[in-house]
Protein backbone atom coordinates (compact mmCIF):
# COMPACT_ATOMS: atom_id res chain seq x y z
CA UNK A 1 0.00 0.00 0.00
CA UNK A 2 1.17 3.37 -0.99
CA UNK A 3 1.19 6.51 1.23
CA UNK A 4 2.05 9.64 1.59
CA UNK A 5 2.16 11.65 4.76
CA UNK A 6 3.77 14.76 6.57
CA UNK A 7 6.48 13.98 8.60
CA UNK A 8 6.81 13.92 12.23
CA UNK A 9 9.01 14.38 14.97
CA UNK A 10 9.28 10.44 14.86
CA UNK A 11 10.50 10.21 11.18
CA UNK A 12 13.69 12.47 12.19
CA UNK A 13 16.15 9.30 12.23
CA UNK A 14 14.86 8.14 8.98
CA UNK A 15 14.65 11.27 6.97
CA UNK A 16 18.69 12.30 7.68
CA UNK A 17 19.25 8.78 6.29
CA UNK A 18 18.05 10.78 2.77
CA UNK A 19 18.31 14.14 3.26
CA UNK A 20 21.83 14.91 3.64
CA UNK A 21 21.16 19.00 3.76
CA UNK A 22 18.72 20.18 5.77
CA UNK A 23 19.20 21.28 9.41
CA UNK A 24 17.48 19.99 12.22
CA UNK A 25 15.70 23.11 12.91
CA UNK A 26 14.97 23.26 9.16
CA UNK A 27 13.21 20.14 9.97
CA UNK A 28 11.38 21.22 12.85
CA UNK A 29 9.79 24.12 10.80
CA UNK A 30 8.69 21.47 7.63
CA UNK A 31 6.59 19.29 10.54
CA UNK A 32 5.11 22.11 11.81
CA UNK A 33 4.54 24.52 8.66
CA UNK A 34 3.40 20.56 7.47
CA UNK A 35 5.71 21.08 4.76
CA UNK A 36 7.32 18.18 4.69
CA UNK A 37 6.35 14.43 3.39
CA UNK A 38 7.49 10.83 3.96
CA UNK A 39 6.16 8.67 1.51
CA UNK A 40 5.27 4.46 2.59
CA UNK A 41 5.14 1.65 0.45
CA UNK A 42 3.53 -1.02 2.51
CA UNK A 43 4.36 0.28 5.79
CA UNK A 44 7.80 0.76 5.18
CA UNK A 45 9.31 4.66 4.91
CA UNK A 46 10.85 4.76 1.23
CA UNK A 47 11.13 8.49 0.29
CA UNK A 48 10.67 11.91 1.91
CA UNK A 49 9.37 15.47 0.06
CA UNK A 50 10.11 19.06 1.09
CA UNK A 51 9.02 22.80 0.08
CA UNK A 52 8.88 26.20 0.49
CA UNK A 53 7.16 29.42 -0.31
CA UNK A 54 9.51 30.76 -2.85
CA UNK A 55 8.83 35.01 -2.27
CA UNK A 56 6.45 33.88 0.16
CA UNK A 57 3.53 32.87 -1.79
CA UNK A 58 4.73 30.32 -4.94
CA UNK A 59 4.92 26.44 -3.62
CA UNK A 60 8.72 25.49 -4.60
CA UNK A 61 9.64 21.46 -4.51
CA UNK A 62 13.29 21.39 -2.65
CA UNK A 63 13.35 18.11 -2.29
CA UNK A 64 11.92 14.47 -3.42
CA UNK A 65 14.01 11.67 -2.83
CA UNK A 66 13.26 7.93 -2.85
CA UNK A 67 15.58 4.96 -1.85
CA UNK A 68 17.00 3.97 -5.05
CA UNK A 69 15.41 0.33 -5.07
CA UNK A 70 12.15 2.30 -4.76
CA UNK A 71 12.93 4.82 -7.95
CA UNK A 72 11.58 3.77 -11.47
CA UNK A 73 8.45 2.69 -10.19
CA UNK A 74 6.02 5.29 -10.44
CA UNK A 75 6.14 6.56 -6.54
CA UNK A 76 7.49 9.87 -7.10
CA UNK A 77 4.84 10.34 -9.98
CA UNK A 78 2.21 9.65 -7.27
CA UNK A 79 3.83 11.68 -4.79
CA UNK A 80 4.23 14.69 -7.33
CA UNK A 81 0.45 14.27 -8.35
CA UNK A 82 -0.46 14.64 -4.70
CA UNK A 83 1.36 17.57 -4.02
CA UNK A 84 0.24 19.79 -6.64
CA UNK A 85 -3.61 18.80 -5.90
CA UNK A 86 -2.72 19.77 -2.03
CA UNK A 87 -1.40 22.51 -3.21
CA UNK A 88 -4.46 23.53 -5.55
CA UNK A 89 -6.44 22.76 -2.57
CA UNK A 90 -4.69 25.74 -0.82
CA UNK A 91 -4.84 28.29 -3.97
CA UNK A 92 -2.06 28.09 -5.38
CA UNK A 93 -1.56 28.89 -9.12
CA UNK A 94 1.73 27.56 -9.67
CA UNK A 95 4.62 25.38 -8.47
CA UNK A 96 8.29 25.55 -9.08
CA UNK A 97 10.69 23.32 -8.52
CA UNK A 98 15.14 23.67 -9.44
CA UNK A 99 17.25 21.27 -10.98
CA UNK A 100 21.05 21.31 -11.88
CA UNK A 101 21.15 20.52 -15.24
CA UNK A 102 23.46 17.56 -15.51
CA UNK A 103 21.08 15.64 -13.44
CA UNK A 104 18.42 13.22 -14.91
CA UNK A 105 15.72 15.05 -12.54
CA UNK A 106 14.83 17.42 -15.17
CA UNK A 107 13.60 14.77 -17.38
CA UNK A 108 11.25 13.62 -14.50
CA UNK A 109 9.77 16.94 -14.16
CA UNK A 110 9.42 17.26 -17.94
CA UNK A 111 7.66 14.75 -17.98
CA UNK A 112 5.38 15.89 -15.24
CA UNK A 113 4.52 19.00 -17.37
CA UNK A 114 6.87 21.37 -15.72
CA UNK A 115 8.67 23.88 -18.27
CA UNK A 116 12.38 25.28 -17.79
CA UNK A 117 11.96 29.37 -16.79
CA UNK A 118 15.83 30.39 -16.81
CA UNK A 119 18.76 29.32 -14.19
CA UNK A 120 21.05 30.46 -12.21
CA UNK A 121 25.06 30.22 -12.37
CA UNK A 122 26.75 29.47 -8.24
CA UNK A 123 30.50 29.47 -10.00
CA UNK A 124 33.17 31.25 -7.91
CA UNK A 125 30.82 30.65 -4.73
CA UNK A 126 31.00 28.57 -1.75
CA UNK A 127 27.98 26.60 -3.55
CA UNK A 128 29.47 26.48 -6.90
CA UNK A 129 28.02 23.75 -8.93
CA UNK A 130 26.94 22.99 -12.39
CA UNK A 131 23.69 25.42 -13.40
CA UNK A 132 20.72 25.22 -11.35
CA UNK A 133 17.94 25.61 -13.47
CA UNK A 134 14.28 26.34 -12.46
CA UNK A 135 11.05 24.87 -13.34
CA UNK A 136 7.26 25.54 -13.08
CA UNK A 137 4.02 24.21 -13.74
CA UNK A 138 1.00 26.05 -13.86
CA UNK A 139 -2.02 24.49 -11.82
Amino acid sequence: MFEIRYATEWDSEFWFTLDKTLSESEFVAKIRDKRGYVINVDGEPVGVMRYNLMWDFVPFLTLIYLKESFQGKGYGKQVMQNWEDEMRKLGHKMVMTSTQVDEQAQHFYRKLGYVERGGIFLDNTPLEQPQEMFMLKVL
